[in-house]
């Protein structure tokens, strides 16, 4: 059976269960049992390769000493198994040794994990068909990464669990544009279910990474943050299937919480790429950890604040922000004028508003930056929807072909050879200041559609409503007769 025919049998099974209810919960479910079968694969060869690697998780909780055999636990026995001892003991796994980054990841996966399945019977059968999938095998490691990949993508129609996904043609668009490279740091500090450092890692496999000691410094550059307990499992899962070792990077925690001013130099970053939640927010309290001047609610605005700080001297970032931010006021503005004094903002990619669909139908951009030199100007391109096609949707996604052309246009590393046409528009730093550093400029290129004048158009709405009054007294007094007839 192939991979992804073992993955849609295991979800059938799963759909049998009455404790697991939607995609979400089903995926859940899924990725904490596929990740004790791929930790227990990869201690298999790290026990080849390290002399005295010993798996942090304890012998009779190793996969293969209880889900191996297909004849094995089964019924309420494993459920008892399931939720009286592996639960409990990996939820408090200890952390020691040479290898306790590793019994951390263990440990910060179950932490807020939950078996949802009822059914020791239908439990089983799931196990064995994950049985079927080797990650030591190469093949069946990719094949299994791009179905999750898949899975991944479905979550967008599962409810909230939508907003932690990012669609994979914008980050493969957004990471190309970067173009970081093994030995710089990247940072996601809202990293959902880890897209952008899967495209980063994936870019710099295919480009940079030629002996062992590339791999070793691309996956010792890598920082990520995740809040929430579902994507937070899920990123470090998808981190296993892409080849490394020592997922513990991917911290569960809220970046927000952190006082600003504690963030110190050695915790600079090269690179931030990332989509921080917008729409939302935070907690009481969190905005007191940042400056009097950027201290807000709103969640966009004070990751952007922290990005502004995070990044080195020289360092990029390319983020995903709300038209809103573009716009706005009072904290807002203070945020543009401290990005435009302290980065070079040169491009600002508009997308349409269905291209986030269905969690969220709001423009959206994509500013690109670099910290050291104030900004001078600032270069806009227009995304559009292919001709043909209305929106963006579930099964019409963007794809990475739409942003082609966006590719053509953007020129070398300099971007000298820029040109201004129907798409693409430069605005210089005076002009956006006064327009007091709203940054929501549309394209000067697009003929607006004419409406008419406007006194005209409020005679005809003015006569329309008199003819509709005078029609409705027709009506009355046709229905008045009526009944009285």
């Amino acid at each position: 059976m192939s991979v992804r025919n073992t993955v849609k049998s295991i979800q059938d099974i799963m759909r049998q269960d009455a404790g697991v209810d939607g995609d979400a919960q089903r995926l859940s479910q899924l990725c904490w049992m596929f990740f004790l079968k791929i930790i227990e694969d990869q201690d298999q060869a790290l026990e080849l390769l390290h002399d005295g690697y010993a798996s942090p998780i304890p012998p009779k909780l190793r996969w293969s000493a209880w889900a191996a055999d297909p004849e094995g636990l089964t019924g309420d026995a494993l459920l008892a198994f399931v939720n009286g001892e592996i639960f409990p003991t990996l939820k408090e796994l200890p952390a020691t040794g040479c290898w306790a980054n590793r019994a951390r990841v263990v440990r910060g996966v179950f932490e807020d994990a939950y078996n949802y399945m009822k059914s020791g019977q239908l439990m089983r059968q799931v196990i064995n068909k994950i049985n079927t999938v080797d990650f030591n095998d190469l093949a069946d490691r990719r094949h299994f990464g791009e179905i999750y990949e898949q899975l991944l993508n479905d979550l967008q129609s599962a409810g909230n669990a939508g907003e932690y996904y990012t669609p994979r043609a914008v980050t493969a668009f957004m990471v190309d544009r970067i173009d970081p490279k093994p030995g710089q740091t990247l940072f996601d500090p809202s990293c959902g279910t880890g897209g952008f450092l899967t495209c980063a890692m994936r870019h710099m496999r295919e480009r940079y990474v030629k002996r062992p000691e590339d791999e070793a410094a691309l996956q010792a550059g890598l920082r990520a943050v995740e809040k929430k307990q579902l994507p937070h499992m899920l990123c470090v899962t998808n981190m296993l299937l892409h080849g490394v070792e020592d997922p513990s990077f991917v911290r569960h925690d809220n970046t927000l919480a952190r006082p600003y001013i504690s963030w110190e130099q050695k915790e600079r970053v090269d690179i931030i790429l990332t989509n921080p939640p917008f729409g939302g927010r935070e907690e009481d309290g969190i905005e007191a950890n940042f400056p009097q001047h950027f201290r807000t609610k709103e969640t966009a605005d004070l990751f952007l604040a922290l990005f502004l700080r995070l990044l080195k001297p020289g360092g990029r970032a390319a983020v995903v922000l709300p038209d809103g931010s573009l716009f706005g006021e009072g904290v807002k503005t203070r945020l543009k004028e401290h990005l435009l004094e302290e980065c070079n903002l040169h491009t600002i990619v508009r997308l349409p508003n269905s291209v986030f669909r269905p969690y969220a139908s709001i423009g959206t951009n994509l500013l690109f930056f670099e910290k050291g030199a104030a900004t001078k100007d600032v270069w806009y391109w227009e995304h559009r929807v292919p001709e043909g096609q209305k929106a963006y949707s579930m099964t019409r996604p963007i794809q990475q072909a739409h942003l082609q052309d966006c590719v053509d246009w953007w020129g070398g590393a300099e971007r000298a050879d820029r040109v201004e046409n129907e798409r693409a528009w430069k605005v210089g730093i005076e002009e956006i200041k006064a327009r007091g550093y709203n940054l929501d400029i549309r394209n000067p290129h697009t003929v607006e559609a004419d409406h008419g004048d406007p006194e005209t158009l409020l005679e005809d709405l003015n006569a329309a409503e008199v003819e509709v009054a005078a029609l409705r007294d027709q009506l009355k007094a046709i229905l008045s007769e009526a009944l009285a007839g």
